[in-house]
């Protein structure tokens, strides 16, 4: 069963850079036509895909976040991250950590969701 969780500070300050893990089980985050992604969901609004890694490691970012964002991995400790810079009080969001099929583009695994708050 694959399971994904995400962690990090709940709590960032204007300006600051944000930072979450997500901790992968049940596979590996280098498993062939899968890739691994970032959505995010603000209060009251949709949700909103920032970014995946794929399975040889290339990135793609949403175009409108692309210069604030980096998504990396690390595979000895089957994890990969997200970085956001230069926050706002609009990048406050419940951010999930989800795996894709390549083949497809479906979402078939979903972390539970972390609520990070952009605030001074």
């Amino acid at each position: 069963q694959v399971q994904l969780q995400e962690s990090g500070p709940a709590l960032v300050k204007p300006s600051q850079t944000l930072s979450l893990t997500c901790t992968v089980s049940g596979t590996s985050v280098t498993t062939t036509y899968y890739a691994w992604s970032w959505i995010r969901q603000p209060p009251g609004k949709g949700l909103e895909w920032m970014g995946v890694i794929a399975d040889n490691g290339t990135t793609y970012y949403n175009s409108s976040l692309e210069s604030r964002t980096s998504i990396s991995r690390d595979p000895s400790k089957n994890q990969f991250s997200l970085h956001l810079s230069s926050v706002t009080p609009e990048d406050t969001a419940v951010y999930y950590c989800v795996r894709e099929r390549m083949d497809t583009g479906g979402m078939d695994s979903w972390g539970k969701g972390s609520l990070v708050s952009v605030s001074s």
